[in-house]
């Protein structure tokens, strides 16, 4: 490329056009990771020298997945987060994107109710979620205060010993 020369890179498109696509793509995404799965008959565990039993069950052809940001970015076609997050902030899809943010923290909120939930803890801290008890702990503590100590000399001279001491 020649030394000197201008380069001007063309705006990318905007990714939707209209309010439907964009609420019909974060619909397709929650459909998506919810997994496919088809029903079949199966035997239950035998039990003792009885014939197991025959039951329809579940058989996942694709695993359900969490539900993520940036799963839900990568899905509507953003390249970054950064990007998704503009959109977000302004825009005609600022309201759909918002819901659509809301939809993964109340996945992450569910699991808080699961045991181990450090991951969704953490996962809500990033998004913006607050701890109220460390919350709490930090405006209950004093701001420390400036103490200034001026010394006055006088005609009496403190005593260095106890033994200097009248009464």
């Amino acid at each position: 490329m020649p030394i000197g020369k201008l380069i001007i890179l063309k705006r990318k498109p905007i990714l939707f056009s209209t309010a439907d696509q964009i609420d019909n793509c974060i619909t397709e995404y929650f459909t998506w990771i919810e997994g496919e799965y088809h029903l079949e008959m199966l035997p239950l565990k035998p039990i003792g020298k009885n014939l197991p039993e025959v039951c329809e069950q579940k058989v996942w052809d694709r695993s359900p997945q969490p539900a993520t940001l940036t799963g839900l970015a990568l899905h509507l076609g953003f390249d970054s987060l950064q990007a998704f997050e503009t959109y977000e902030n302004k825009g005609k899809f600022a309201s759909a994107l918002k819901r659509a943010r809301l939809r993964v923290e109340n996945e992450y909120e569910k699991q808080l109710l699961t045991q181990p939930s450090t991951g969704a803890i953490f996962a809500l801290k990033s998004l913006g979620w607050l701890d109220k008890a460390t919350e709490k702990v930090a405006d209950s503590q004093p701001t420390p205060l400036s103490i200034k100590i001026e010394i006055i000399e006088t005609a009496v001279v403190p005593a260095c010993q106890e033994q200097d001491v009248v009464i």
